[in-house]
């Protein structure tokens, strides 16, 4: 005769720790969301490309309508539920595209564009959490993409492809500026924020600062950039220059002698 053996979890016991767990996962479903949320877009592409972190998506089993033959009406399945969501149809504005369109009966499908930054659908706009996430693109893609340009504006001997060249370059090289001239500006009203706020606590009343003396604060920022890398002098020059051929656009011209006079 067998001896009984160890005793095994019941259905019940089973069903009992897959609710506690189920409680749990709830309990700490706000915290994974905050966690999600601070990963960066360079890691969730790191994640997909090697496939260590895949996200196995269950397989779309629906079947496409068909029909036996192309005089028969298609088939369609009668237990597919009905979308409780109505579809609203965009109005064209008096002058848009799809409006003139209609004026000479021609078929004419005019997209309604949206701004995410201004659409309440679309959430509140992060902007820390944006530059965050999207930093890599200046820090690692702008850089090596201009580099990349310059080797193949040495190889290419075809005037127009080095005109295109030289146009992607320059939208690079506008990027890269954008970028750390949004930079200093975070920067000099993140430190001005912080010696209010010292201010306040000691009574004092807050100031704010002003877009004239928000462009000399980035000037001056500027101005000590360049110093330290020695370039300092070469901007001077061209901005010299650039000052000269302004003031000499503007200077009057020798009016010719009358007639009269000679």
């Amino acid at each position: 005769m067998k001896k009984p053996g160890p005793a095994t979890a019941t259905s019940s016991k089973i069903r009992f720790d897959d609710s506690d767990d189920h409680e749990l996962s709830s309990e700490d479903e706000g915290e994974i969301e905050r966690e999600l949320a601070e990963v960066t877009f360079e890691e969730l592409q790191r994640a997909r490309s090697d496939g260590s972190e895949m996200v196995y998506r269950k397989q779309n089993m629906e079947k496409k309508g068909s029909r036996a033959n192309k005089n028969r009406p298609v088939e369609m399945s009668s237990k597919k539920p009905v979308s409780r969501f109505r579809e609203v149809i965009q109005m064209p504005k008096k002058d848009s595209p799809s409006n003139i369109c209609s004026r000479f009966i021609l078929p004419c499908h005019w997209k309604v564009v949206r701004d995410p930054r201004f659409e309440s659908l679309c959430g509140n706009l992060d902007v820390d959490g944006f530059k965050k996430r999207y930093n890599f693109i200046y820090e690692n893609i702008l850089p090596v993409e201009k580099e990349e340009l310059k080797k193949q504006m040495k190889r290419i001997k075809d005037p127009e492809a080095i005109k295109e060249l030289k146009d992607r370059m320059g939208r690079v090289d506008k990027e890269l500026k954008s970028a750390v001239t949004k930079r200093t500006e975070k920067d000099i009203l993140a430190e001005h924020k912080k010696k209010e706020r010292e201010a306040a606590k000691k009574g004092k009343q807050p100031y704010y600062l002003k877009k004239s003396e928000l462009r000399k604060q980035k000037l001056i920022e500027k101005y000590k950039e360049l110093k330290d890398s020695g370039k300092l002098e070469a901007f001077i020059e061209r901005k010299r220059r650039k000052n000269a051929a302004k003031d000499h656009r503007y200077m009057p011209y020798r009016r010719p002698a009358e007639e009269g006079s000679q």
